[in-house]
């Protein structure tokens, strides 16, 4: 897809403040990476030359980068990006046949976008999100604890146009191109919005304070000593001791 002087004209307020940034224009690579990416959905090869054009780069340092990270996409996809974590947790919890499963249901391999244009699929690596395995995401928002057939009802819900709600964070779905815009550093003032934290990781925050476990108190032992903190010791948070 061609840069039109139309979209490139578009593009430079955008370009500009997100280089302002930074006291070194080349520093802004990664942003200005994801606002070509929200325009055109894909890093196209002009997308790459208006980076270096902006940058004072070359085309070959830019497609470095852009070949490195995998959130960069190089050829187009869904407009919702279905990311199964296929990472050993999720794994064994089930993301292994989650992501076979809708590779047949969606009839797509890995990195492959369905004929309406709709959906995306990729296995990803891990979600940072261990406590709620297996786990989907769906244009970097979270559907925790999915199972064959709940991951189907979520594409299905997506290729629709159902009003389809994250598990956790942003309390409505944006689309790939949305996603990718915000990732460049112009937020949809969703951040605050939804539930950010569930029962998993609170039970795990209790069980610290129930133990004494801080981890500042950790590192300031371990930086003492000149090597790992011995772990705490164990306490029966029922006692009275």
């Amino acid at each position: 897809m061609a840069l039109t002087q139309e979209v490139r004209d578009r593009l430079e307020p955008d370009a500009a403040q997100i280089i302002g940034r930074y006291p070194q224009s080349r520093s802004a690579l990664l942003p200005l990476l994801h606002l070509v990416q929200a325009e055109e959905g894909y890093v196209t090869q002009d997308g790459i030359e208006y980076c270096a054009e902006r940058l004072g780069l070359t085309e070959a340092e830019v497609t470095a980068v852009a070949s490195f990270y995998t959130m960069y996409k190089r050829e187009p996809v869904g407009e919702y990006h279905v990311g199964v974590c296929t990472n050993s947790l999720c794994a064994v919890m089930g993301g292994d046949a989650i992501f076979a499963d809708l590779k047949e249901y969606l009839g797509v391999g890995n990195d492959e976008t369905t004929a309406d244009g709709r959906i995306s699929l990729e296995h990803v690596e891990c979600n940072a999100a261990c406590d709620y395995a297996p786990v989907v995401m769906v244009n970097w928002e979270f559907f925790d604890n999915q199972t064959p057939r709940s991951a189907r009802e979520l594409v299905d819900g997506l290729r629709s146009g159902a009003d389809v709600t994250p598990t956790r964070g942003a309390a409505r779905l944006c689309t790939w191109k949305q996603a990718s815009r915000i990732l460049a550093g112009f937020p949809d003032d969703q951040a605050t919005t939804g539930r950010t934290a569930g029962e998993p990781s609170l039970a795990g925050l209790r069980l610290a304070k129930a133990h004494g476990w801080t981890p500042d108190e950790d590192l300031a032992a371990e930086r003492r000593s000149g090597g790992p903190a011995e772990p705490p010791a164990q306490t029966d948070p029922g006692s009275k001791t």
